[in-house]
């Protein structure tokens, strides 16, 4: 954990994620989750709450976000966030190096941590909106670290760090502890296991049958529509569902040179891939969203396994191998999307920052992602159009801006808005527009 390359390559990683977040948000590219997040952690000592979830505990058990509250409290920007997730994936590179390392030379080490830096699936997920995940493949990394490398305290402190994250990952790790429990039972490392195999079981039971239905007030759990399955869903599935999951299976393990499948820490990875390739919905296992965080870590970690127990030559050939199945990933089916996110800020980012900067403090205004997500840190009452058009909003106003017809918001609430001014429920505010963004104010708001 002394070396100087892996700790250097994970502040490279860190700086280079600050400043492409800091790029793709100046440039109104982050979507909802980045304001739910932000308003979550901007409030973490008080609600714990957004505008669009309500209550964060009816959605996920994730105390880990109290960090980054911690933070926010003390640097008030969205900048912070952006800063805490790519430290956080950055902090996945020492300990993959280190597992290898424990085992193999250094030049095999090094190539690990230069394969984890470039591995599509992990920047996919430091890129995207920040999110409870975005600390996940850091923790498991670190928590299989430890408990290999005989640091039994250390490996409990990181599991339950990697609990607090959400409650998947606290079945996941509590699953990978019952198999440690057994495999090392009546040994201190197994009672060790066995102690967090109970936190983690213990605090997703907690999770589900306490903290869940208080917090969402008896709502369902919002994560189900991930495996709603219907007739129409398994139609999909035959027609291009397997294509796609193979797809993914591809772009998530081919920079890997399958590697991981020849150690047995891959079993660990079961679960967390079960749960994003068994989701009706393909999001779940599109590189690029945050659904990511589940399993990278502990796929990370079962290609470290796998590469320190290759001969010398041999591992020297295949990490050399991975990175430059990485590089040509990243360069051909890129989950950054840099043509999409990154570029310079354009004269109607400039003008929305400029309405949005206008507006009262605090009042309660709906609108699209893009102005959502730069209005959240600082003003609580802000959300987002509902995807509904037939449901409601009460907001004293309502922005628009034309300038990005692409919103998904916008386009989905669109008939919403005419409908409302058509009846004069909402009104344009008087005054000169600043290009295309209209306010509309409610008529019965003071």
């Amino acid at each position: 954990m002394r070396s100087r390359f892996a700790w250097a390559a994970a502040a490279l990683y860190a700086a280079l994620f600050v400043v492409l977040g800091a790029i793709r948000y100046d440039a109104h590219r982050n979507f909802v989750d980045f304001g739910i997040f932000a308003q979550t952690t901007a409030s973490a000592f008080g609600c714990f709450c957004n505008t669009v979830e309500g209550s964060h505990w009816g959605v996920h058990f994730s105390p880990i976000l109290y960090v980054a509250g911690a933070l926010v409290a003390l640097w008030r920007s969205p900048y912070a966030l952006i800063a805490l997730q790519a430290v956080a994936g950055a902090l996945t590179i020492p300990p993959i190096y280190a597992i290898v390392r424990r085992r193999a030379s250094e030049r095999v080490a090094m190539l690990a941590a230069i394969v984890t830096f470039l591995y599509p699936a992990l920047a996919g997920l430091i890129f995207a909106d920040f999110h409870e995940n975005g600390f996940a493949p850091a923790a498991v990394a670190w928590m299989l670290w430890s408990f290999d490398d005989g640091r039994t305290r250390l490996a409990v402190a990181f599991a339950l760090a990697a609990i607090a994250v959400k409650e998947d990952q606290a079945i996941f790790v509590g699953i990978a502890a019952a198999l440690a429990a057994w495999r090392f039972r009546r040994t201190m490392p197994g009672m060790a296991a066995t102690f967090v195999a109970l936190a983690g079981f213990g605090a997703a039971a907690i999770f589900f049958i306490k903290i869940q239905p208080h917090a969402a007030v008896a709502s369902h759990w919002a994560p189900v529509r991930f495996y709603d399955w219907n007739a129409g869903d398994l139609r999909e599935l035959l027609a291009r569902g397997v294509l796609e999951r193979a797809g993914f299976f591809v772009l998530a393990f081919a920079p890997l040179a399958f590697l991981p499948f020849r150690s047995r820490m891959m079993w660990l990875a079961a679960a967390p891939l079960a749960e994003v390739l068994l989701s009706r919905m393909s999001t779940t296992y599109t590189l690029g969203s945050h659904y990511a965080g589940a399993w990278a870590g502990y796929v990370l970690a079962a290609f470290a396994f796998a590469l320190r127990a290759l001969p010398e030559a041999r591992a020297l050939r295949a990490g050399w191998i991975c990175a430059a199945l990485a590089a040509v990933e990243l360069a051909a089916a890129n989950p950054l999307h840099p043509g999409l996110n990154l570029r310079g800020a354009q004269a109607r980012d400039i003008a929305l920052d400029t309405a949005l900067t206008a507006l009262p403090s605090g009042v309660p205004v709906a609108t699209q992602e893009e102005a959502y997500t730069h209005l959240a840190l600082d003003n609580p009452n802000a959300t987002v159009f509902p995807e509904d058009p037939n449901e409601p909003v009460t907001a004293c106003l309502l922005l628009v801006d034309a300038a990005f017809p692409g919103s998904p918001r916008l386009v989905e609430y669109a008939p919403a808005i005419r409908r409302y001014v058509a009846a004069g429920t909402y009104r344009r505010l008087p005054g000169p527009r600043i290009r295309d963004i209209d306010v509309f104010r409610r008529v019965d708001c003071r």
